[in-house]
């Protein structure tokens, strides 16, 4: 080979040497399934795929115009025994692909607790998955064990061989979670909870990150994600609470401001509650929560009275961003006292009288376009008797 065919092949090796093969060789369980969906669906398709290509460049140099001893037969125009080779190899790799796809889209379901570590390994149902809250930010990752109180800010770690349960949401635009090393990608949404189970069988330190562009500071949305037996996961939680910084509703409405590649630092104490806020977006003090408002909804509103129950938003988190909301944002206010109980709240009946609204507020005198009639709640009159 001439230096020249060498020095033409050198940026080729260059792109080449940026490859990671994380996805082929996955440390999780979840993500080995899903390598061999993978592998077995591109080896299907190639029984197709080679054989065509093989035969293009065949018939291409058989009956080239040079070949004289090609048979010539431009009247041919049927063959039974290509046609049922040409329609029958493609439609039984199409049922074995719909078979697959079937199979792996039930059994990897991501909402779908795991029934084994390992292919030949079953799931202890003595031991406890590791439950951890994931919150995406702007331009960062949060990690919350509520198991252990504590929280991690662009890092993440799990003991090997044990069940990890993933609850994401996020604080403003959509990304997505992923280790290409654990289990595949899933969104997280504002205002809504997604879930992944997952679980890593060999230690180490692998790579997580946004597999979906959110703005400027994207390419700084990465974290590490440590794989560690029991006991380096158990000096990690110590070294976590020893931190000595808290996580409370002020302290992440600070975090939550945008900024990219921050430092990861841990929480030796969270608010038990901020999850649960985070996910209904009533961090905010005075704030309705989603779930609040959605309760009121469905038993019929707050009426004309709830019309005006707003207050202006103190920090527009999206005005950074160029998003025109307005010139006065504002959001619902809460019904409540700012301090929220903590725990399960038990309604309690005290009495079974309907409730009439005699307490809400009276609607304005208005007179309906092309009639004569005013209303009032509960009463009607003339103007002209």
């Amino acid at each position: 080979m001439s230096r020249f065919k060498i020095l033409a092949l050198l940026p080729l090796a260059v792109l080449l040497g940026g490859c990671d093969f994380v996805v082929l060789a996955p440390a999780g369980d979840v993500a080995a399934q899903q390598r061999d969906l993978i592998v077995i669906s591109t080896v299907l398709m190639l029984l197709i795929v080679l054989p065509v290509m093989a035969l293009t460049v065949w018939f291409a140099w058989r009956y080239r115009h040079s070949n004289e001893a090609a048979r010539y037969d431009p009247d041919w125009d049927h063959s039974t025994g290509l046609e049922l080779v040409i329609w029958s190899a493609p439609l039984a790799i199409i049922i074995c692909l719909g078979a697959i796809t079937w199979m792996g889209t039930h059994l990897l379901d991501p909402y779908r607790s795991l029934d084994r570590i390992a292919a030949d390994r079953p799931i202890d149902r003595a031991k406890t998955p590791l439950e951890v809250n994931v919150v995406a930010l702007d331009w960062k990752w949060l990690f919350i064990y509520p198991e252990y109180g504590i929280a991690s800010l662009n890092e993440l770690a799990a003991p090997v061989d044990r069940p990890i349960n993933f609850r994401i949401t996020a604080s403003s635009v959509m990304n997505s979670f992923y280790i290409p090393a654990l289990a595949g990608q899933i969104y997280a949404m504002p205002g809504m909870e997604t879930k992944l189970h997952a679980v890593v069988n060999h230690a180490g330190k692998y790579k997580g990150f946004s597999a979906n562009y959110s703005g400027a500071g994207f390419s700084g949305m990465q974290f590490a994600f440590h794989g560690v037996d029991d006991a380096g996961f158990e000096q990690w939680v110590a070294r976590t609470k020893a931190s000595g910084n808290s996580l409370g509703r002020t302290e992440y409405l600070a975090l939550e401001r945008p900024s990219s590649n921050e430092p990861a630092r841990g929480f030796g104490s969270v608010d038990s509650d901020l999850y649960r806020a985070i996910l209904n977006m009533c961090v905010d003090p005075g704030k309705m929560c989603m779930s609040e408002m959605m309760a009121i909804d469905a038993r019929g509103g707050l009426g004309l009275a709830g019309l005006n129950n707003t207050l202006p938003i103190a920090y527009d988190k999206y005005a950074r961003r160029g998003t025109a909301l307005g010139p006065q944002p504002a959001f619902v206010a809460g019904t409540c006292t700012i301090a929220e109980p903590q725990g399960r709240i038990t309604a309690q009946v005290r009495e079974s009288t309907p409730l009439l609204g005699a307490g809400l507020k009276r609607p304005s005198l208005f007179t309906p376009p092309g009639s004569s009639t005013s209303l009032r709640l509960g009463a009607t009159s003339k103007s002209d008797s």
